[in-house]
Formats: C-alpha cells, structure tokens, sequence
C-alpha cells in the first residue's frame, strides 16, 4: 500500500478544482488567493471534485443561457461565485452521467457566445 503525503492530497485536490474553474468561459486567467483558499475549504468539507465541477458548470450554463436583452453580468471573479452552486448539488446530487451533458453544454454555449462577439 501507498501512503502519500497528505498535503500532496491537498495540493492535486485544489489544483483539479482551480483548474476546473479557470476552463470556464468568463472566469480569470489565474487563481486568487482566494481562490485557493476555497478550494482547500470545499476539501475540508469533503465536497468531491465532481460536485464542484457539476457545480461550476451548472453555474456557467445559467450565465450563458440568461437572455441577451437583460444587462451584461459582470465577469466571475472568485471561485466563491459558485459556493451557492455547490451547496444545490449537495442538496439534489447530480447523476454521473449528466456530467458529461454538462461539459457538453458549455462548450457549446460557450463557442456560440464566442462566434456572436464576434459578428
């Protein structure tokens, strides 16, 4: 049996969740601080890795869904935006296999955005 270090654990864990928010469309090019810190505290809770990324999915398809005659949001700043997000998963989890719609759905959503900029 491996034992790895537990702050190796720590370390892959919060990567895999900044790198999970940073793929999505209007977020930073780099992780806060902040950022950090709430992903070391969704591990502290125990939130799975594919909690939070059906989490920040979900969230993301709401932005890019939401009406083009409404105002623009302001870009995602903070990894927090989606907390709320993630405590609605962990209150009605999400199948696995809808993941992948998820994924899906952005990337759609997220290249029909693109191509309207630039018209």
């Amino acid at each position: 049996m491996i034992h790895r270090n537990p702050a190796e654990n720590i370390d892959e864990y919060v990567a895999a969740a900044l790198k999970l928010y940073l793929q999505l469309p209007e977020t930073p090019l780099r992780p806060s601080d902040n950022d950090r810190r709430t992903a070391e505290t969704l591990l502290a809770r125990g939130i799975s890795l594919a909690t939070i990324e059906s989490a920040l999915l979900m969230g993301s398809i709401r932005r890019l869904v939401r009406s083009p005659e409404l105002l623009p949001l302001s870009p995602i700043r903070s990894l927090a935006y989606f907390l709320p997000v993630v405590e609605e998963v962990l209150f009605n989890p999400v199948p696995n296999d809808y993941l992948a719609y998820l994924r899906k759905k952005v990337e759609s959503l997220s290249s029909r955005e693109k191509s309207i900029k630039r018209s």
